[in-house]
This record gives C-alpha cells, structure tokens and sequence, in this order.
C-alpha cells in the first residue's frame, strides 16, 4: 500500500473498523507515529464519531480529533460483495482493528478464523464492552458502563455524594493505550520472534479496572473497601484542593515525607514539622481534617500566584487547576509545542494535541485532522488494490462503498 507518513511505525498497514473513541483513539495513536490507517466507514452513516458531541458548522470536532492522520473508505461489510472487499483490504494489512459487538463479524463470515485463512500474519484486535468471553460478552458496552462496574465510579467524588462519572470518555482511553501497545507487542513477537498472527480480546472494563490499583490485595489483605474521599488520597497527606485568597484554585500532593515537609515550610509553618499529629504521614492521614485547615488558611491569605511562587521556592509540589484557556496560555505548553494548528479544508485551521511521545529520530507528525466520508476511496481501491473503473462503478451503485 502507499507510504506511510514518517515515524517508527511507518510501514505498517492497519484497517480499522471499528466505531466511536475506543477503536478511533488507537487507530489515531498508530496513525500518529506513521501507520498507514485505513478507516472502513459505511457509506451512508460514517462512524458515529462524526455526530457526536460538539460540532462546527455541522463539521464533529471528535472526528477531527481522533480522524487525524488517517484514510476514510466507505465500504458496507454486511453485504457479500463488501466482504469480498474487506478480505483484500486484510490481505494488504498488518493489523485490524474492530469493536463490533462479539459474534457480528463471524454472521458476517469476517471472524478470526476465516480472516486468519485470508492473511496469516494478521494481528486481529477485538475491542469490546466486556470482552469475547464471559455471561456479560455480548451486551453491548461504553466506557460509562466501564467506568461503573470497574470500582472508578465507586472511588470517584465525595464520601457524602452520590459515585461521579468522569465528564469525558475515560474508559475508552484506557482501553485505547492497552490495546494499542497489544497491537505492538503481538506485531513484535510475529515479526521479531517469528510468531505467526493472532487475535487480541481486549475489554473496556478490565483496564480501567488495573488501573485502580491494588484494590483485590486491599480486600483480601485487609478487608478494606476502599472508599470516595473527595480530593484527598487514602494513602498520603497533604493531598487535596485548596482555594487561594483571590478565588482561584491550587492542587497539592506530598505523597513523600521529604515533601511534606517542605509544605510545611511553604505554609510559613515549620513547626509542624515536630508536631506528634504531623510527624509521619500515617499521623498526617488520621488529623488530615486539622492538615487541610491550616493549609487553607493560609492559602486564604495569599493569591494563587503568590502561593505558587512559594511553593516552587521551597520546591514542595503544587500545581494550578487549569481549564483549556489556561492550558493554551501557558508558557510550559507552548515551549514544548503541546498543542498544535493544522489546516483543514473544513474548519480552515484546527487547534489539536500534538503527537506524543517524543521521538528524537524518528518522530511522529499530524498530517491532517479527520477527512471527509469516502475522501480516499480512490486512492485505497483504485491505487492500492487495483480496482477497476468498472468494478468501482458496480461498487458505487450498489451502495456497497
């Protein structure tokens, strides 16, 4: 197929099928650092992703996002002349990814099994809600479900309020990391030490679900179900959210002993430092309401950029709590190119994350943000699998792309 765009996966070929941000974020980090990522969209609806949230002009700014870098075919996988079609475009692959709901793409005859039989060396990633496997398989999944049935929801918010959802596809992100370096870690042992292909069950809930730590130890250890404790943390204090003097907000993590000393410095409170109530950072847990008082009073005192320029004077950890407008203002950000423009033939210039993380030889690059429906259908069938004029034409009209 056509070369890839610079970076340390370039060439390597992936198809991917699949819908909404789980599927789209790995195809985006691969096409990111130079995959050539071929997105399979029906030709009537596109992905999902292209009405969801917010839009401009029509135009959705997820799809832009997570569309970045890569090909839009549209291809109709349901009928038997697309299968046809979709067997040639895994011929060509490395890897596919999909997260259809288990058992659609064996009706469709597109399973491991017969796809395997097409391509060998094939590394198949199955994304779903809650895996191939298991009483939960086949019902259909979200990151929202993830979320709650992982333990985060349950962890997440204050111990007098009700669990929170976090306000942004969490789960899917998580499953999107696993999942990609998966892909990497079966494309090594396939062409490194000479495996063959094979098929990936990754699920939206178990990795979330690891990410929370040793929450099965804490249980069968200590019989502890952990709890929400708001800002704070179970395991180290001072931890928590403090308001500054002129309404704005600072976060603090003292998660080592040599830290928490330096707050109390910060704080203009170095006595606390032989205080029996503050002296180790089990004492610090169980007075963690006194902690947090005194740290708020003084925080009451002084501006957030007054509290940060002492903070980093004594080099104890603090942070401002930024939204998007703050994050682009920053000089932190801009030096390290964090955020960068990319024109668009739709939004005419698109502000988006840059590529990350940093390669020194071979880095990756946002060529452009998600193209239109079908925008490389010509180049994919045309070029890449020699398609005829004619066959398209029969193609097009049967609504098959």
């Amino acid at each position: 197929m056509s070369d890839a765009a610079a970076g340390p996966l370039d060439g390597l070929t992936i198809i991917e099928a699949g819908s909404m941000i789980s599927a789209g974020t790995v195809g985006r980090f691969l096409a990111d650092f130079g995959a050539e990522v071929i997105k399979v969209e029906h030709p009537k609806t596109g992905d999902h992703l292209r009405q969801f949230g917010p839009q401009k002009d029509g135009t959705g700014l997820w799809w832009k996002y997570l569309g970045r870098n890569k090909k839009s075919v549209t291809l109709d996988i349901s009928t038997e002349e697309g299968q046809v079609v979709f067997e040639d475009l895994v011929s060509e692959a490395d890897a596919l990814v999909e997260n259809f709901r288990p058992g659609t793409l064996e009706r469709w005859n597109l399973g491991y099994d017969h796809l395997s039989e097409v391509n060998p060396d094939l590394v198949m990633l199955r994304l779903t809600g809650f895996g191939q496997t298991g009483p939960y398989s086949e019902r259909p999944g979200f990151g929202t479900l993830a979320e709650a049935m992982s333990g985060f929801a349950y962890l997440n918010g204050y111990p007098d309020q009700e669990p929170l959802l976090p306000p942004t596809g969490l789960a899917d992100g998580i499953a999107a990391m696993f999942s990609t370096f998966a892909i990497m870690f079966a494309l090594y042992n396939r062409d490194v030490n000479g495996g063959s292909g094979q098929y990936i069950d990754t699920s939206l809930i178990e990795p979330i679900f690891t990410m929370l730590g040793p929450q099965p130890l804490r249980y069968q250890q200590l019989d502890d179900v952990e709890k929400r404790s708001g800002n704070r943390s179970t395991s180290s204090a001072p931890r928590n959210v403090y308001e500054t003097g002129d309404g704005r907000a600072v976060a603090i993590s003292a998660s080592a002993q040599p830290i928490a000393m330096r707050v109390f410095d910060a704080i203009e409170r170095p006595d606390l430092k032989d205080d029996p109530r503050f002296e180790d950072n089990e004492k610090r847990l169980e007075n963690v309401e006194e902690l947090d008082a005194i740290i708020q009073d003084w925080m009451d005192d002084h501006t957030r950029e007054e509290v940060i320029d002492r903070f980093e004077e004594y080099e104890a950890t603090i942070a401002p709590i930024y939204n998007i407008e703050d994050i682009l203002a920053d000089e932190h950000y801009q030096a390290r190119d964090a955020v960068i423009e990319v024109e668009d033939e739709e939004l005419g210039e698109g502000l988006v994350q840059n590529t990350f993380p940093r390669f020194s030889e071979t880095p990756g690059e946002v060529d452009h943000l998600g193209p239109p429906l079908g925008a490389h259908n010509d180049e994919v069938y045309a070029e890449d699998l020699a398609y005829d004029e004619e066959t398209l034409a029969d193609l097009e009209s049967e609504d098959v792309i």
